[in-house]
């Protein structure tokens, strides 16, 4: 929605949104009708066509983004405290308990498919989210980089690319096959390399050597 809200009214908006999340986490997708939702949130027809003109599909949009929020939200706040190695280990941990959590049914998953992975809107929601992702994980690599902990010279957003890729890769497989092992691995790897890094300058060569 473009107009802007009052405070009530958006307040009704996300009781929708996060009622229709409800909904589509209990039911799934093809089982969550809009008389669901609207018995759930105390909401009448014309409120809920108000705010979601367009129906069941930009309701669905909404709920895609609101679980695309809940990605970060539940990293926090480990994610936006990535400042000693100590606190990785506690992302990290985070992260796994997060998606074991979650187990083999991905909210957000099931509902860029249903809306179309190439629409704008689906793109959208995972583009952003990948994006605040990486730059949470960039800005823990810069600090690092900063206190000495990681070679500066490693560039810190293709760091934070390629772990976020090995998340979502270990993420791909524990919903094929309820394993949550390669997520592990890539979070593992990962921060190994990162904590490596520091350690990989060649040595110096002793004065008076040759060659």
């Amino acid at each position: 929605m473009n107009r802007t809200l009052t405070h009530k009214g958006a307040a009704t908006r996300q009781r929708i949104i996060e009622g229709a999340a409800a909904e589509v986490r209990e039911r799934g997708i093809a089982a969550t009708t809009l008389d669901d939702v609207r018995a759930r949130t105390s909401t009448s027809k014309s409120q809920l066509f108000h705010y979601f003109p367009d129906g069941k599909d930009e309701l669905l949009l909404a709920v895609a983004r609101y679980e695309a929020d809940r990605v970060l939200t539940d990293q926090q706040p480990q994610l936006g405290d990535l400042t000693s190695w100590p606190a990785w280990s506690a992302w990290r941990d985070r992260v796994v308990a997060r998606y074991l959590g979650q187990g083999m049914d991905c909210p957000l998953s099931g509902l860029v498919a249903h809306l179309g992975r190439a629409t704008p809107g689906a793109q959208a929601v995972v583009t952003e989210l990948l994006r605040t992702w990486q730059a949470e994980i960039s800005a823990g690599v810069r600090h690092m980089q900063t206190i000495g902990e990681v070679d500066p010279r490693l560039d810190a957003d293709q760091a934070a690319a390629a772990l976020l890729a090995g998340i979502q890769g270990g993420v791909v497989v524990m919903l094929a096959t309820g394993r949550i092992t390669h997520l592990e691995a890539a979070l593992d790897v990962g921060i190994g390399n990162l904590r490596a890094s520091r350690r990989l300058d060649p040595p110096v060569p002793s004065v008076g050597s040759s060659g």
